[in-house]
């Protein structure tokens, strides 16, 4: 027994020195966009390698919301990645039910055409989707534009249609012979099973959300309806690069991030080990 757990301690050490090196090395660009946010624009080009944090975070803050209104920007990305995040789990679940759980004519050609949508690039479809919303539809610098068109999401779909498929058919069968309704067994007894999956899920669509660039700038040109990373780009001029405020920002739009995943990844974890066993 001793062996055993001497074994497992030296095995553990040995991992742990492993994958401290490639944590430092995953963190250190971060540290460095964190240092380069509280120095002024001539200390970032700086030849010598500074490695402690200055003291000019907030005046680079100040130059960043003078700029661009940033904490405005900040809220409109709040907003729609909250919502998009919650009607695209929503919609996702309801087509990942519909495939794993009804048999109709046609399925395995949809199946087919939503795992064909996964090797498009996005660039393909981008310009399309902006004729048809800016220009059919007239629906350009509009909260609709920035949330409904990137809502279907094929990956989505097939993760919660993974999950679905994993649940014993029996507990629904039994059911539907109680008397329960379709929709009620959906929102009742499947969404509560599939809750892990649902939060690996959130959490991968808010951060598409969170760090989505180029649809908000095809679509929104007033400066009253940017998103955050629409804002920081905004930064890049012909003649000035505001690099401090740049790193500002940039510091603020990754540090909600870490700390959602750092609070959430218990679930996140969950979900995606929920959709690898079977």
């Amino acid at each position: 027994m001793k062996s055993k757990s001497r074994s497992t301690l030296m095995r553990s050490i040995a991992l742990h020195a492993a994958l401290t090196p490639l944590a430092i090395i995953w963190l250190f660009p971060l540290w460095m966009m964190f240092v380069f946010s509280t120095m002024p624009d001539n200390g970032i080009f700086s030849p010598d390698i500074v490695l402690i944090p200055s003291t000019n975070f907030f005046a680079n803050v100040a130059n960043l919301q003078a700029d661009t209104d940033f904490v405005g920007a900040l809220t409109i990305s709040i907003v729609v990645a909250v919502i998009y995040t919650v009607l695209s789990v929503l919609l996702t679940s309801m087509a990942g039910w519909a495939l794993a759980r009804y048999r109709f004519y046609g399925q395995s050609i949809v199946l087919a055409i939503i795992l064909g949508t996964i090797t498009l690039p996005y660039f393909v479809v981008v310009i399309p989707q902006f004729i048809m919303v800016a220009r059919q539809f007239h629906l350009a610098n509009t909260w609709i534009a920035l949330i409904v068109p990137p809502l279907f999401n094929s990956l989505g779909v097939l993760f919660m249609r993974q999950a679905f498929s994993m649940m014993p058919g029996e507990l629904f069968d039994a059911a539907r012979v109680e008397g329960v309704k379709e929709w009620q067994i959906f929102l009742r007894i499947a969404l509560p099973l599939a809750r892990p999956t649902m939060a690996a899920l959130a959490i991968i669509l808010f951060l598409v959300s969170w760090n989505n660039y180029l649809w908000p700038l095809l679509i929104n040109s007033k400066p009253g309806m940017m998103t955050a990373p629409v804002a920081l780009g905004t930064l890049i001029g012909l003649t000035k690069v505001s690099w401090g405020g740049i790193m500002a920002g940039a510091v603020m739009l990754t540090a909600p991030i870490l700390v959602v995943f750092v609070l959430l990844q218990r679930h996140f974890i969950a979900g995606i080990a929920a959709g690898a066993i079977k």
